[in-house]
């Protein structure tokens, strides 16, 4: 199974359009997960012409993409318990370890996807992989514009991060 990670696309109706660097780069994803802030339920729309959608509302979410969504949410995909979190609530820590305590022991996750720092981010704590995309269209600080994809096999969890300068509006 192949998972397209995307979060913090910050994009409002008057500039709703995704990268071509994201459309292409999900052509052959099974399911998309995005961890909140889109800003508009458009993003949602634009995703869903490409796979199904789970995802999670961010801090900058509406109240009506966060009744439809809620802010965290544990799904399966491809044998696998996948914890869904924007990564902005709890008390103290890095966004890593407040996306890490979002979700308990007993949860059993096997990844938790996360976003809200912009910052592409994978790392394995406990045996669960921690993975933060960055943001295709809001890269802050970062250098580079990004997505990532996780790799699901039965016995295996790998997983990428793409990265690009410039975003290549869709023909």
């Amino acid at each position: 199974m192949i998972i397209g990670v995307i979060s913090d696309t910050h994009l409002f109706s008057r500039q709703l359009v995704l990268p071509q660097q994201v459309w292409d780069g999900f052509e052959d994803v099974d399911l998309i997960l995005h961890a909140g802030d889109f800003c508009d339920w458009g993003v949602h729309d634009l995703l869903s012409q490409m796979a199904p959608v789970e995802a999670v509302a961010g801090n900058n979410d509406p109240q009506s993409i966060v009744h439809k969504l809620g802010r965290t949410k544990i799904i399966e995909a491809g044998g696998k318990r996948i914890g869904l979190v924007h990564g902005d609530g709890g008390l103290g820590g890095s966004t890593p370890e407040k996306a890490f305590k979002s979700f308990t022991e007993e949860d059993k996750v096997d990844i938790i996807v996360f976003g809200h720092s912009h910052v592409p981010f994978a790392e394995w704590k406990k045996g669960i992989l921690l993975f933060n995309p960055g943001s295709p269209t809001d890269k802050r600080r970062q250098s580079q514009y990004s997505y990532g994809k996780i790799f699901i096999q039965p016995d295996d969890i790998t997983f990428e991060h793409y990265y690009f300068d410039k975003e290549k509006t869709r023909d």
